[in-house]
């Protein structure tokens, strides 16, 4: 049987903080009023003076304290898992940087590997393939040679191997016939994603149109809005989709962050990490996927051109950095990392929210937004 705990502090429910007592038995939240009693023999945690949140997702992340994605074994897929949990992030996707079909198998193989066993750290939702069907224009760090054009049945037989977990893709909508194939994608079970791209407005809005949902790392890789030619990013910030959004002062100028919150809504602005696995890690020497890369004072770049390639970001400090980019107060930017990246993953059934029924991935907050405890399925994580 699983701890079970109550909790009693101001906690994240309906964009509000509330004082509450959360109930968690068999990794599963129940609210209750703050006044009710507590059996006299039963587990408390008290928050006083600290905020409950929901855990924090991240849909997009390449590895972390030395582990590359394309290249973790399960083992390795777990030491990110428990990583990570320390950071907030209580559910993550393991982001297939553009490969060898083999390798690509080999990595779906090692996540069926990684599922076997329940994780002691963050949920490892599923795979986020970015690529093989993306521009050269606009590759970034994608290896240009393993670039592919529109070739469904090698997806099927990807999402086959995975079996139905691969649940998000990065397309660039420009690639002949590709967007035919969003629909069919989305049978497939996977959420769409433009990027990496130099489609052009009416393209772009073709995706849309399909079914294309999110937009990735936005403004990153992609051709920018122009009051002629809008392009993808003109597309991207008119349409409903989400967008993506990599919060470390780097990737986007913190008043381009704050445009983008002006222009999307606080509901459709997903904050990832497109972490490498120098997360968490001096500057050094890494890689991604295939990719030698450097990082010096936290920014990590292709080592043969200096394009920058990922990120160092953990998901607590893109939340401090949001914070501090905006000057929102905290329920404004929760669901940035909570419920955002849950509703576009059609998974708010079960996370992204604190409510009745929920699994139990909680972060506690001190009072300066720092990371107080962990809860992953009602488990409470060792951040030492």
């Amino acid at each position: 049987m699983k701890e079970q705990y109550f909790i009693h502090g101001e906690a994240y429910i309906d964009h509000q903080f509330q004082e509450k007592t959360i109930k968690i038995t068999e990794g599963r939240l129940e609210i209750l009023d703050a006044k009710e009693r507590i059996p006299e023999d039963a587990k408390i945690y008290d928050a006083a003076g600290k905020r409950i949140v929901p855990g924090f997702i991240d849909v997009h992340t390449h590895g972390s304290v030395g582990v590359d994605v394309n290249a973790a074994t399960a083992e390795e897929l777990e030491k990110i898992c428990r990583f990570v949990a320390t950071r907030g992030t209580t559910s993550w996707l393991c982001s297939v940087l553009t490969d060898t079909r083999e390798q690509t198998l080999w990595c779906i193989d090692q996540f069926n590997e990684h599922q076997k066993k329940e994780s002691q750290g963050a949920n490892l939702l599923g795979i986020h393939l970015e690529g093989p069907f993306l521009s050269t224009e606009y590759k970034g760090a994608m290896p240009e040679y393993l670039l592919q054009t529109r070739n469904l049945p090698l997806l099927k037989e990807y999402q086959e191997r995975a079996k139905g977990k691969i649940k998000y893709m990065t397309i660039s909508p420009e690639i002949e016939g590709l967007n035919e194939d969003i629909p069919a994608m989305k049978e497939l079970g996977l959420t769409v994603a433009i990027g990496h791209s130099g489609a052009d407005y009416d393209t772009a809005w073709e995706a849309i149109h399909q079914g294309a949902e999110s937009c990735t790392h936005t403004f990153n890789a992609m051709k920018l809005l122009h009051q002629h030619f809008p392009a993808i990013m003109g597309a991207a910030l008119e349409s409903d989709i989400y967008c993506e959004a990599i919060c470390d002062g780097r990737h986007l100028h913190p008043g381009t962050v704050r445009l983008l919150l002006k222009t999307k809504g606080l509901d459709k602005v997903v904050a990832i990490t497109d972490s490498i696995m120098a997360a968490g890690l001096p500057d050094g020497n890494y890689k991604l996927g295939v990719n030698d890369v450097v990082v010096v004072d936290g920014d990590a770049k292709l080592a043969d051109s200096g394009v920058r390639a990922g990120s160092t970001l953990t998901q607590d400090v893109a939340l401090k950095n949001l914070l501090s980019f905006t000057g929102r107060p905290l329920e404004e930017i929760i669901p940035l990392l909570t419920e955002n990246p849950a509703n576009l993953l059609k998974i708010s059934d079960r996370k992204g929210y604190l409510a009745d029924q929920k699994d139990a991935d909680l972060v506690i907050l001190d009072g300066d937004n720092n990371i107080a405890d962990v809860f992953v399925g009602g488990r409470r994580i060792d951040l030492c």
